[in-house]
Order: structure tokens, then sequence, then C-alpha cells
């Protein structure tokens, strides 16, 4: 290893602790930025350089989840003028008797849309239609965003027993069947993910109960939801305010109905998402402001990218420094021939991991969060696969129990359910909870999780 990977091991430590004291990680993940950009390129100016490359890299890679978060804000926004979203909540009270029940119902709901489309569309169509009636059933939005996050970036997505993206990965990389992945993945997926979404509302129950005693305001610590804005004084087109109900409804259900019918999944599906709601907030803006929708339908626009560089803004040099990390994204930070710091790191650790047993399965599911740290969760799968594969020595159903507890680590680490500057920044932004708190909020039900379904996979799957 060289300074440089000793500098980004210390980086990655001091980002840890610095959460673990509740305090902003953007300080450590500059300075180390800076000092490996130094140590790589030799020059001060050449570093200083590589700062501003890593923002712009992150920019670039979390550039689609800004501009959903920012269109489906822009769209609300448009609709909450005439009160329409009031309208659109009030039917959905009935489905949301209680914070449990609104709960289970978020949790069965991004499930199930995760499983089929992956969380990044499932994100902003539940923020939209469900989330709204849940915090009006009594359920806090920092809650509403673990089940959230928990259902679809950690359960439906590490399991992925549908659409198999994860598993096939991993059973490539191992040299082993998919349906052998795919199967171990299904069942540590769901261990994990009940463990976590248990634990994680038994951990709320005090924040539910202060949330109603208080009359179900927004706490003074989250980002206001501006589907769940309280509206004063007469509204702006009230009379359009059902047919704009309708208009969403029907939107968002042909929406479901493409992604099924033409087989659009991921980036696709968030794409048709983004451009409906474009469509839509250009709809309700006509409607409302006749002539002077020309000059309106901006400020909309506007207010959501401010919401959603507000929400994500001080994400941009936390990602940009875990990015070193992550082979393919450090070339367009220090240049051709960068190292992946974090994935040869990760290699070095591998090395000491024994082929069988709880060492081996905890080795690999600490391998697996270490690779997740970059934030995509799924860059890591073939580096723990192969690892799987070559630990196991010629026994399939140890590759895959290894390779699936790989998987679990990588995906809900970087999926993500515990990294801030992951895709669970879509998760606080839609739903309108600072990120860091939701990442800590996870962090302990999470583990717990995985703990014991990798306990499971040694006695049961190897």
């Amino acid at each position: 290893m060289t300074l440089a990977h000793w500098i980004y091991a210390l980086g990655t430590l001091a980002v840890v602790i610095t959460m673990i004291f509740r305090r902003n990680v953007l300080i450590p993940c500059i300075i180390s930025t800076f000092l490996i950009g130094l140590l790589f390129t030799g020059s001060f100016v050449e570093a200083v350089v590589v700062v501003f490359k890593a923002n712009l890299t992150a920019l670039f890679e979390l550039g689609s989840i800004f501009l959903i978060i920012a269109l489906m804000m822009a769209m609300l926004k448009s609709l909450s003028v005439t009160g329409a979203d009031e309208l659109l909540v009030s039917p959905l009270k009935k489905m949301m008797v209680s914070p449990f029940v609104s709960y289970v119902v978020l949790i069965l709901s991004t499930y199930v849309i995760s499983l089929f489309f992956w969380p990044t569309p499932a994100v902003p169509l539940i923020g939209t239609l469900l989330v709204p009636a849940a915090i009006e059933a009594g359920l806090p939005p920092m809650v509403a965003a673990m089940a959230l996050a928990l259902a679809g970036q950690g359960m439906a997505l590490s399991g992925d027993f549908i659409i198999q993206g994860a598993p096939g990965l991993s059973a490539k990389a191992a040299g082993i069947p998919v349906s052998m992945v795919t199967s171990d993945g299904a069942i540590l997926s769901l261990i994990t993910g009940i463990t976590a979404i248990i634990i994680g509302y038994i951990m709320v129950r005090k924040d539910i109960e202060s949330f109603r005693v208080k009359g179900a305001k927004q706490s003074s610590s989250a980002e206001p939801n501006p589907a769940v804005q309280v509206h004063t004084g007469e509204k702006k087109g009230q009379n359009y305010a059902a047919l704009l109900v309708a208009l969403l409804v029907v939107s968002m259900a042909a929406v479901v109905f493409a992604m099924f019918r033409f087989n659009i999944r991921g980036g696709d599906a968030s794409a048709l998402l983004g451009g409906t709601a474009v469509l839509i907030m250009t709809v309700a803006t006509l409607l409302v402001e006749g002539i002077g929708g020309f000059d309106k339908i901006a400020d909309h626009l506007t207010d959501g990218l401010v919401f959603a560089f507000k929400v994500m803004g001080q994400i941009l040099p936390i990602a940009g420094f875990f990015f070193l990390g992550n082979p393919e994204a450090v070339v367009k930070i220090l240049g051709e021939g960068a190292p992946g710091y974090l994935f040869d790191i990760g290699k070095i650790l591998a090395s000491y991991i024994p082929a069988k047993g709880f060492l081996a399965a905890f080795g690999m599911l600490i391998l697996g969060i270490i690779t997740g740290l970059d934030g995509s969760g799924f860059s890591g799968l073939p580096m723990t696969g192969t690892l799987a594969g070559a630990m196991a020595a010629g026994n399939q159903s140890v590759a895959s129990a290894l390779a699936a507890v790989g998987q679990m680590g990588a995906i809900w680490s970087g999926g993500g359910t515990i990294i801030a500057w992951s895709s669970l920044v879509a998760v606080a932004g839609i739903v309108g909870v600072p990120v860091l708190d939701l990442a800590r909020k996870n962090f302990i039900p999470v583990v717990i999780g995985m703990t014991v379904s990798t306990i499971a996979a040694v006695l049961f799957l190897m």
C-alpha cells in the first residue's frame, strides 16, 4: 500500500468517527481528497484541481437523483397552489389509520414496486402518493423515510430476485449458477430486512408518540415536505384541484403500466417518471395561471432545484472523496493510472480471511460493507463474488452463501441505507429529512439485521 492508500483509510476512519460524534463529515472528506490529490499528482495546484474534479464527478454520478428530486418537488409545488395535494391525501387517510399501519403500508408498497423496477423510481412514486398520508396519520417524516429506505434500497435491492441484477453479478464473478445466489440472496435479504424493520420501529416508538402529541407537526430538524405543507388562505385555481388529482393518479398508474409493459427498468424508469412530472407541472401551471404560466413555471422549477440542492448539496464533497475508492470513477478525478484506493484496501483485507465459518462469513460481510462505501452498492459485487468463489475452493454452496453475504454488505451499505452519499439522498430529499440523520437512524437496525442474516448463512446455507 502507498501513502495515499493510508491517507484514504485514515480519511474513511475519520468520516466514521465524525458521524459517531454527530458532526458533519465535509471537512474530513475535503482534506482527505486534497491530500490524496497532492500525493498522486505531486503538485499543490493539481491537488486543488482534484478537489474540484471530485465534486464535479460526484455531481455527474448523482445528477439523475438531483434532477428527479427537483422535478418531483416542482410538480408538487405546481399542484399545491390549488389545494390538489390536500385533496390527494384525503382518501389515503382511510388506509393510513395509525402510524404502525402506515409504516407497514409504506414498507409493503415500496418493497413490491422496488422488486420490479428497483428503488430509484419507487421512492418518488411512494413519496408522492403515500408518504403525505402516512405523515397525516401520525408517522414522523423520518420514520417514513426509514420505511422507504429499509424496504427499497435495503431489502428489495439486496435480494433483487426479480430483475436479478445483483445476484447475476455475484454469481458470474463466483463462477456458480445464478439461481443459487438468487435463492440465498433472497433468504438473507428477507432476514436482514425484517429484522431491521422490526428493530427500527421499536427504536423510534418514542419519536412517533412525541410526533403525535405535537399534533403531527414537522420536527424542527426536518425540511417540510411540499406535499404536506399547511396552506392558509384562498387557494388559486381551486376548481382545477380535482382534475389535477385525477391527472396525477392516472399518470402515475400509466407510468407503472408502461414499466411493466415495455420492461422499463432502473435509470430509464426514473427518466420516464421525471418526464411525466415535468408534463404534469406544465399542464397544472397553464391551467391555473393561464398566460402567466409561461413565467410562473420557471418559479416552480427553480423552487424544485433549490430544494434538491439544499438537501443534497453537502453530499458532493463526501461522494467525491469516496469515488476515489472506485476504480472507474477515480480515473475521472485523478486521471489515467489512478488506483481504486478502496478496492485495493479491500483486496488486502480479503487475503486475511479464512475459507469457511463465522470468520469467513463476517469477513466477507465487512468487505462488502467496505466496497459499498463508494455509494454504489453494485460496484463491489464483482470483487466479493470473485473472492467467494476463490475461498470456497470448488464448493458451490459455500461460494453461493459467501457471495450472498458479501452482496448483503455491499448493497445494504452502498445501495444504500447507512451511507449518506448513496441513493439514500433520494429518500431523504423526497420525504424532506436530513440525509445524515436518516443514515444514523438506519445504522443500528441495519447492522443488527446483517449480523443476524450472516449468522443464519453460516448455520443453514454453508
